[in-house]
C-alpha cells in the first residue's frame, strides 16, 4: 500500500518567541501539499500554544513528552487533556534523549504511549540502538526489545495512531548518518517484526520514519527506500531547509 509521507520536526530545547515567529512564517509560506505530506513540529512545551495558534492548520503540532495521568500531583509533567485543550494532536514518546538522560524504560514508554492514544493524542514512538550495540551486531535485538512492550500494550486498532521513528542513537546530532541501505535494512526488519508480532495489516499501514542527522543533502536518497516513510528531523527542523526535507518525495 501507499503510506503517506510523514515528516516530524523535533525542536528539542530550542526556540524563543521571536525565533519561533520567524520559523513559523517560513513554514506557513512553504505551501507543502498536505494531501501528499503530513508535517508535524514539536516545539518545547512552553511554546506549544504559541506555535499552534500561529501555524497553518495544515501542519500539526506535537509535544515532546506526555505523562500517563490526566491531572494531579505530577510536577513538571504534561497530560493528554492539556494537549488537546490547546489543539496539540501529537506527542513524541521514548526519544533516545528521554531514555538516556531521564532513564525512561521501554515499558514506561509503552505505558505513556497507550495512555496518550486512549485520550486522543497520536504518538511518534522512538526506537534505536547505540553505537556499541550497532558494532556488536545487536541492532535487531535492541529494536525488538524496544518494540515488544508497545506490542503488548496496544491493540491492533490503536496502532493506527502510532508512527514509529527509528533513530540510531549514534547518528543523532553527530553528523553521522546511517546509509540509506543501513536504514532500509532496519526499517524492513521493523516492518517484518510488526507483521510477525502484531499483524500483517499493522505492518503494512504503520509508517516507519528515519531520524539521525537528516538534512536537505541526504534526505532525497533516504526517501527512495521502500520502507522509509519519512523523517524525524532534529537540528535541520530549525532551519529553512526543513521545507526541502518535507519535499523529499514530491
Amino acid at each position: 500500500m501507499t503510506r503517506k509521507f510523514f515528516v516530524g520536526g523535533n525542536w528539542k530545547l530550542n526556540g524563543s518567541t521571536k525565533f519561533n515567529g520567524e520559523l513559523v512564517q517560513v513554514l506557513n509560506d512553504s505551501n507543502i501539499p498536505a494531501e501528499k505530506v503530513e508535517v508535524v513540529v514539536a516545539p518545547p512545551a512552553v511554546y506549544l500554544a504559541q506555535i499552534r495558534a500561529a501555524l497553518s492548520d495544515s501542519i500539526a503540532v506535537s509535544a515532546q513528552n506526555c505523562y500517563h495521568e490526566l491531572s494531579g500531583a505530577f510536577t513538571g509533567e504534561l497530560s493528554p487533556a492539556m494537549l488537546k485543550d490547546i489543539g496539540v494532536a501529537w506527542t513524541l514518546q521514548g526519544h533516545s534523549e528521554r531514555r538516556e538522560y531521564f532513564k525512561e524504560s521501554s515499558e514506561f514508554v509503552a505505558k505513556k504511549t497507550l495512555f496518550a492514544i486512549q485520550h486522543g493524542i497520536k504518538v511518534i514512538a522512538c526506537i534505536g540502538e547505540k553505537l556499541e550495540e550497532r558494532e556488536a551486531g545487536t541492532t535487531f535485538d535492541v529494536v525488538s526489545a524496544q518494540l515488544a512492550p508497545l506490542a503488548a500494550a496496544l491493540s491492533e486498532a490503536q496502532w493506527a495512531d502510532v508512527v514509529l521513528a527509528y533513530e540510531p542513537v549514534w547518528a543523532i546530532g553527530t553528523g553521522k548518518v546511517a546509509t540509506p541501505d543501513q536504514a532500509q535494512d532496519v526499517h524492513a526488519y521493523i516492518r517484518k517484526w510488526l507483521a510477525d508480532n502484531v499483524s500483517p495489516a499493522v505492518a503494512d499501514h504503520t509508517r516507519i520514519i528515519y531520524g539521525g542527522s537528516v538534512n536537505a543533502k541526504n534526505c532525497a536518497d533516504l526517501a527512495t527506500r521502500a520502507d522509509i516513510d519519512g523523517f524525524l528531523v532534529g537540528g535541520a527542523s530549525l532551519k529553512p531547509e526543513f521545507v526541502n526535507i518535507c519535499s523529499a518525495r514530491l
